[in-house]
């Protein structure tokens, strides 16, 4: 009988496409997926793995158990969600992602909630970014995400997996206090018009969202710092530099020296939590999303 974790191995280094890559998915070291694919090939005398300059590459062999891999890996996950709805009792290990401010301003009270209510639960979490998050899901690495996307800026989900709108997330522009605007009730693209703008780095939501509200808006923004984290950002405001758009999850308390001031029109980003369809009725998923929608109503949006 074929072991089940030497075609865990082997599944993952043919859906991430390198020994390394699928030892970072699965929280082994390279030599250890090596490991289990060097046995998998003596269990079944078949040359999986082909070496290709630097790299690996799967056989016509590798393929075709890889892809009966991801079908037994299927149902067992299948029968592991029947035996955990049979129990009725949300407990195993749950495997959670979050964008970075769902991690702060959303995941502390979920994490001590579910602790509560649910102490056989094993929660852990994982940081990444929602396109991230939502491939994790869907290849099976996470059991659940936190994601986001914005009205212009839309995020496709993949078909296997499903999702449930936890609200939405209203973003402010944050100004110096000393700026010529920051004492405005609201703002406009057009009053901001020629403004150096704090960002962040293409690619991201955000990014793309403030790109395609001042295109919109018939101008091209200036981006001049692309920052990743809202706390640089900040810490830039704070010394006069700049003007930036952050969302209210998960942002804090301001510096005195920084301002929100709202943007018009609203600029809101729509917050969610995606999970593979087939485990929609697992108890452990359930009871998380249950925690997320109460603690929702009680994030600080200050």
């Amino acid at each position: 009988m074929l072991d089940l974790g030497r075609l865990r191995a082997l599944h993952a280094v043919a859906t991430h496409g390198s020994v390394g890559a699928a030892a970072t998915a699965l929280g082994y070291t390279p030599s250890a997926v090596s490991q289990q694919i060097a046995k998998l090939e003596r269990e079944t005398r078949t040359t999986l793995l082909e070496r290709r300059g630097r790299g690996v590459a799967l056989t016509d062999a590798a393929h075709l158990l890889s892809a009966a891999a991801g079908q037994v890996l299927a149902l067992v996950e299948g029968v592991e969600v029947a035996l955990e709805e049979q129990r009725g009792a949300a407990v195993g290990e749950l495997r959670v992602g979050a964008f970075a401010t769902a991690a702060r301003g959303l995941l502390p009270t979920t994490l001590v909630l579910l602790h509560e209510r649910h102490p056989q639960l094993d929660v852990r979490v994982v940081e990444l970014d929602p396109p991230d998050g939502l491939e994790a899901v869907a290849r099976g690495e996470l059991d659940l995400v936190v994601a986001h996307d914005w009205v212009n800026a839309p995020l496709a989900v993949p078909g296997p997996v499903s999702r449930a709108r936890l609200g939405e997330d209203v973003a402010d522009v944050l100004l110096p206090v000393g700026h010529r605007l920051a004492a405005r009730e609201s703002l406009t693209p057009e009053d901001l018009a020629g403004e150096r703008w704090i960002c962040q780095p293409e690619g991201a939501i955000c990014h793309d969202w403030l790109v395609n509200t001042f295109r919109g808006a018939g101008m091209e923004p200036d981006l001049a710092h692309r920052v990743a984290e809202y706390e640089t950002q900040l810490a830039l405001l704070a010394r006069g530099i700049g003007v930036a758009l952050l969302p209210r999850l998960g942002r804090g308390a301001l510096p005195d020296s920084v301002r929100a001031v709202p943007f018009r029109p609203t600029p809101t980003r729509r917050v969610f939590a995606v999970w593979r369809t087939q485990a929609s009725r697992r108890p452990a998923v359930t009871a998380a999303l249950a925690a997320l929608r109460e603690c929702w109503g009680l994030r600080d949006t200050a």
